[in-house]
């Protein structure tokens, strides 16, 4: 599609991601509906983004909740209000670490932020979408969607499981006039990535995307409708091996399992009353 015809619902709008994003598609000429949480936060990223030259018609946001149901509701209103032909699935939340550490609320919170809400508001939206000459849904994933690493088990499976609801439904939908697309960014440079993570990925020699370099990324996928796109390299070679053969990449990760961090309820001192 082209950027000039796009009128995108973007949801993560504020995030780092979202943000380079909101600003590649307006300079290409898109209309944009930014989504997060933050009336604030949204409200002033409206306003960098028509004092950096946007048209105030073109810029339009609404907050709202993905994980609550009142407010897909209020979103898929406001896609039809707005005649919305693009939504880019951009929300999500991290989670690193070793299992036993992460809290249960934290997974579940992952769990429905990153696979779950996106279904459920795919769901709400896809009968408008249904009835337009041309749609396109573009889900934000990651390369940890396809490869999975020590210390991103609950994010990997949430990616994993937004990776397969892309593919089944473009499969679902092919024929249609809805177009169905995945990318999968390798680690970016933003603030998703707390200190913890970035130390990980110093000590594994991890390379990082600038938000800029995605936000590139996602307008030319939407533009040139590839089904899928993974980015850097080797993360675009491992993601193949890992699909073909994924037991050849299993002792690729020590360095990665040793640069996790200790878990918080194992004392590496000797135990008292005891021998060294």
């Amino acid at each position: 599609m082209r950027p000039t015809d796009a009128r995108v619902l973007l949801t993560g709008a504020t995030g780092g991601i979202g943000q380079a994003t909101a600003r590649a598609l307006l300079q290409a000429g898109a209309a944009l509906l930014l989504v997060g949480r933050s009336a604030e936060r949204l409200e002033q990223q409206a306003h960098q983004l028509v004092q950096a030259g946007s048209t105030a018609n073109r810029v339009r946001w609404t907050q709202a909740d993905i994980n609550r149901a009142d407010d897909r509701a209020l979103l898929a209103r406001e896609a039809q209000r707005l005649d919305c032909n693009v939504v880019i699935h951009n929300a999500g939340v991290p989670a690193f670490g070793r299992l036993g550490a992460l809290d249960p609320g934290a997974i579940d919170n992952v769990l429905q932020t990153n696979l779950l809400a996106p279904m459920l508001l795919t769901q709400a939206l896809l009968p408008r979408l249904q009835g337009l000459p041309a749609a396109q849904l573009v889900f934000v994933g990651s390369v940890l969607g396809s490869i999975g690493l020590p210390g991103f088990s609950v994010y990997s499976a949430s990616k994993f499981g937004l990776h397969g609801f892309a593919q089944a439904l473009r499969r679902e939908l092919q024929g249609s006039g809805v177009q169905v697309q995945y990318i999968g960014p390798r680690s970016t440079d933003t603030g998703f990535n707390d200190p913890a993570v970035r130390h990980y990925n110093q000590a594994t020699g991890t390379a990082q995307d600038t938000p800029e370099t995605v936000a590139g990324e996602i307008l030319r996928l939407l533009q040139d409708g590839a089904a899928e796109r993974f980015l850097g390299f080797p993360e675009k070679l491992a993601v193949r091996l890992n699909g073909l053969v994924p037991q050849w990449l299993d002792g690729s990760f020590r360095r990665h399992r040793e640069s996790l961090p200790a878990h918080p309820d194992f004392d590496p001192s000797p135990l008292k009353g005891t021998s060294p």
